[in-house]
């Protein structure tokens, strides 16, 4: 028995293949409009013209062209119902079991910065919708495609979809629908809403406590992020796993092209983070920095990870370890630990543009603080000149200092954090934290703090302990207060003029 399949897409990627498909398949006819059955033609794949097919022309310069009881009749009818059955037999309608549709450019249409409203109407798609509507409404017997991503599965499966399949198809078109639907009210309206979507949901075992529910979602039809890592081994992951994988990933970004890098995370805070020679070195330096902290940790890497590097991990308990590759070598070594969740993100630098927080009846959306540092517009403004080391220095531990709960101050030496004070109350407790932890290591480091210091009390403290250098963002109205402590002190200054609070 012949099956009809209806072709009319607006983005031709994999059309010409999954049409070739169907008619190897020799039970499959096709029929199409517009610009997909021309190039269905040119690649002499037969196909029947919908105007053909209807027996109505297009009409309104091609604005209606699917839109005809003949179509939607074969696409909506029940198979299961006689009445469905007798109607279709009345008025000399075939069924159509797939559907392949995809709509207007019409968000790439309004990018545009000329578009205008005439050009933008006209990308508004009405037969592409309700095909796809028609179709997903009716998954119980028909298969509908909406992205060419889907077509290699289909392909696979020979054509045979079951009723799991198509429902998940179904729901695929009707997300596609929302969000160009969405897009369209937001351009006509002139001022955009926010939609976060979540879907592939993956239950978690609990959330940051095991009386919460949690539950982990995919955000846009083509996975991205985290969805994309492979897990190589250990435990599923929980919803502090990735939390703390999400903190070590954007970390490890700021360091993604430098020399071997390893971070350290721990409740959403960096415990260490060194650039070595070495991936080897690296993670030791992190590791000793603050080895209690480290003690069931999230490590990330900037490299892949190699046996030396495995024999190093396996040495203590760890939670995580992400890196952008494993060699099997390594692997085999890893899996001694077989609860350590090993994985693999090739793209470290895979960062949301946003951040969202959900707050009592509302949302919080803001650009992401992970734009590159611009070292140019830094100003010293003490009477001590920081040397190209020191400079050097005071750039690793400000990349560190953003990545770190306000507030915040990061001390490090010799490219390695060796003092972390994160989530004060106020600056100076932070402060007093991390140069503590530094100890005697504190003597010719570096400071780093994420909001300017109003009071002279933080740079006593840095005096007091030996710290050589400080980098702020500045912008106190006490500002000099502190300068003229550090001249005191001999202590070199910078401010930035960017502040990195982290809530």
């Amino acid at each position: 028995m012949t099956k009809i399949a209806l072709l009319s897409v607006s983005d031709k990627s994999g059309i010409v293949d999954l049409a070739k498909f169907l008619i190897e398949q020799g039970d499959w006819q096709i029929i199409s409009s517009g610009g997909t059955a021309q190039l269905l033609q040119e690649h002499h794949i037969p196909v029947v013209k919908v105007a053909d097919y209807t027996g109505s022309p297009e009409i309104l310069g091609g604005r209606v062209k699917t839109l005809h009881p003949k179509i939607h009749g074969g696409i909506l009818a029940r198979r299961d119902m006689t009445s469905d059955a007798e109607d279709l037999l009345a008025q000399n309608i075939p069924l159509i079991a797939l559907v392949v549709v995809n709509l207007y450019p019409f968000q790439q249409t309004i990018s545009r910065p000329d578009v205008s409203l005439e050009e933008a109407i006209e990308q508004i798609d009405i037969g592409g919708p309700t095909l796809l509507r028609a179709g997903a409404k009716n998954f119980k017997f028909v298969t509908v495609l909406c992205d060419p991503s889907q077509y290699p599965q289909f392909i696979a499966l020979n054509g045979k979809t079951d009723l799991t399949y198509r429902r998940e198809l179904a729901v695929s078109a009707f997300r596609h629908v929302q969000a160009y639907d969405q897009a369209i009210a937001d351009y006509l309206a002139g001022t955009p809403s926010y939609t976060l979507q979540g879907i592939n949901p993956k239950p978690l075992r609990y959330g940051e406590n095991p009386h919460q529910s949690a539950t982990w979602y995919q955000v846009g039809q083509t996975p991205s992020g985290w969805s994309t890592a492979q897990q190589l081994q250990g435990k599923e992951l929980s919803y502090n796993n990735l939390l703390d994988l999400e903190s070590a990933r954007s970390l490890i970004a700021e360091f993604k092209d430098d020399l071997p890098c390893a971070v350290i995370v721990k409740h959403n805070n960096p415990c260490g983070v060194a650039i070595a020679p070495t991936l080897d070195e690296a993670y030791e330096k992190a590791f000793n920095s603050d080895s209690t902290s480290a003690f069931g940790g999230i490590v990330a890497l900037n490299r892949p990870i190699l046996e030396t590097t495995a024999h190093a991990l396996t040495a203590t308990f760890l939670e995580c370890v992400v890196a952008p590759a494993c060699s099997p070598n390594a692997r085999e070594i890893l899996s001694k630990k077989a609860n350590l969740r090993v994985l693999v993100l090739p793209d470290l630098n895979c960062g949301s543009p946003e951040t969202v927080r959900l707050i009592a009846g509302g949302l919080l959306v803001q650009a992401s603080d992970h734009a590159p540092v611009d070292t140019s517009t830094w100003q010293v403004v003490s009477q001590c000149q920081p040397d190209d080391l020191t400079i050097k220095e005071l750039l690793f531990a400000w990349k560190v200092c953003r990545h770190v709960k306000s507030n915040a101050i990061v001390i490090s030496k010799n490219l390695c954090t060796v003092g972390i004070g994160a989530g004060q109350t106020n600056r100076v407790g932070s402060a007093q934290i991390a140069l503590n932890q530094a100890g005697a290591l504190a003597q010719g480091a570096v400071l780093a703090s994420d909001g300017f210091l109003p009071f002279s009390d933080t740079v006593e403290l840095a005096a007091e302990a030996g710290i050589s250098a400080i980098i702020q963002p500045g912008g106190s109205l006490r500002d000099q207060e502190s300068i003229d402590c550090a001249d005191r002190h001999r202590i070199a200054m910078i401010f930035t003029g960017q502040r990195h609070f982290l809530h």
